[in-house]
């Protein structure tokens, strides 16, 4: 782990920082890139890309702080809040229903901008674990694997509660690469679509199976339990697994009514 990238001219870069920055400012950049070249007004897209990244960082510290109130007692609580990244899915859930808003109020072609956004999501998001994985947090459970790591350093575990001299699993890494598979595979997709809408129906359906399973090697108290508790992973259900259920159902829903159109077209 490598909390810290670069200190130059006493600014500390932090590695978590740069690598979520490096996602999010790649994703812009190639979805507007792919709009211009799919004919979309840019403009718009643009400022619809900028609020939803706005309203979805928000969201993500919120769902943090609603499945760990007990944040909400610490004397740190603001810097801490402020140096989170808060959780990917109160980002999905925010930022979506209001980029849903903003491209009907504006006349924008929604599910086309969708499967535009979708790949560089993956793509995105798998820059950003690794930035998690440099900071330690998102951190796995104890195990005796070989795919085991060991974290040494006593800052990030006083940021992130990660264990030291302890070999964890590698979850943060695990998600990185299934993220940067699932960013191939739905561009791949894109250039092979029949209907608008299906490579992000595809995005949804992917990312909910890589974090329902990666859930149960998760070893930070941080996502909050529908029912059971981190003690018991496989009799329990963490909220992002039920947010996953939700996600993977609804997008087999829609992913079956438009093989039904397809059919009868």
């Amino acid at each position: 782990m490598h909390p810290v990238l670069i200190k130059i001219f006493g600014i500390t870069i932090y590695t978590y920082g740069f690598m979520f920055a490096l996602g999010i400012g790649s994703g812009i950049f190639l979805s507007l890139w792919t709009a211009k070249k799919e004919g979309i007004d840019t403009d718009k897209f643009s400022d619809l890309i900028f609020w939803s990244v706005v309203i979805g960082i928000l969201g993500a510290k919120l769902l943090l702080v609603i499945t760990n109130p007990q944040m909400l007692k610490s004397p740190t609580f603001f810097s801490d809040i402020l140096r989170s990244g808060g959780t990917f899915y109160g980002g999905i859930v925010f930022g979506l229903p209001f980029a849903i808003f903003y491209a009907k109020r504006k006349k924008l072609p929604l599910l086309k901008l969708a499967d535009i956004i979708a790949p560089y999501i993956a793509l995105g998001h798998g820059f950003g674990r690794l930035g998690c994985f440099s900071a330690g947090c998102c951190y796995g459970r104890p195990t005796d694997s070989p795919i085991g790591v060991i974290f040494k350093n006593p800052i990030a575990h006083q940021n992130t509660g990660v264990p030291l001299f302890t070999k964890i699993y590698p979850t943060q890494l695990m998600e990185s690469i299934l993220n940067f598979v699932n960013f191939v595979v739905l561009f791949i997709f894109y250039r092979k679509k029949k209907y608008d809408g299906t490579v992000f129906i595809l995005y949804v359906m992917n990312y909910a199976v890589i974090r329902f399973v990666l859930e149960f090697f998760r070893g930070d108290p941080d996502r909050g339990y529908i029912f059971g508790g981190i003690d018991h992973p496989f009799s329990s259900l963490s909220v992002p697994q039920f947010i996953s259920l939700i996600g993977f159902f609804g997008g087999l829903y829609f992913w079956i009514r438009i093989k039904k159109k397809e059919r009868h077209s």
